[in-house]
């Protein structure tokens, strides 16, 4: 990272803004990264070790945690997205904030009647571009 003294701003500049690392430095980055990948695909089998609980086996609390994982993650990570996806338009030009909860309503409608997320993805994002345009915003 660019710190002061050991680049001065003409020698930060002449990198184009970039910052060389030694090979040293290098070598760690790399063995720090390689230890959270590592970690990250080991931390399941670490989680879902130990001893059993409540007369089930490990196995059972496994698929227990994986089922409720199943049925509470997908419809939190929409909601993030959609909440995610109205603020970006209406923070960025608040006159889209009419394409943009059209364009929300039809895709929550489409959803509840047909329950497929490409049909009501697709059927909202493309009011939502019909409308940015027509209604010149």
């Amino acid at each position: 990272m660019f710190t002061e003294g050991k680049f001065t701003k003409g020698e930060f500049t002449k990198t184009g803004g970039r910052v060389k690392t030694g090979v040293g430095e290098a070598l760690i980055l790399s063995i720090v990264m390689a230890a959270v990948i590592f970690f990250c695909r080991i931390f399941p089998f670490l989680f879902f070790r130990g001893a059993s609980g409540g007369g089930k086996s490990q196995g059972e609390r496994g698929a227990a945690f994986i089922a409720f994982v199943e049925k509470i993650v997908p419809p939190a990570a929409m909601t993030v997205l959609a909440f995610n996806s109205l603020a970006g338009p209406i923070k960025s030009n608040p006159r889209e904030i009419i394409p943009a909860l059209t364009a929300a309503a039809l895709t929550a409608i489409v959803h509840l009647w047909r329950r497929n997320p490409l049909i009501s993805i697709t059927g909202g994002t493309a009011l939502f571009m019909l409308l940015t345009k027509v209604l010149r915003y």
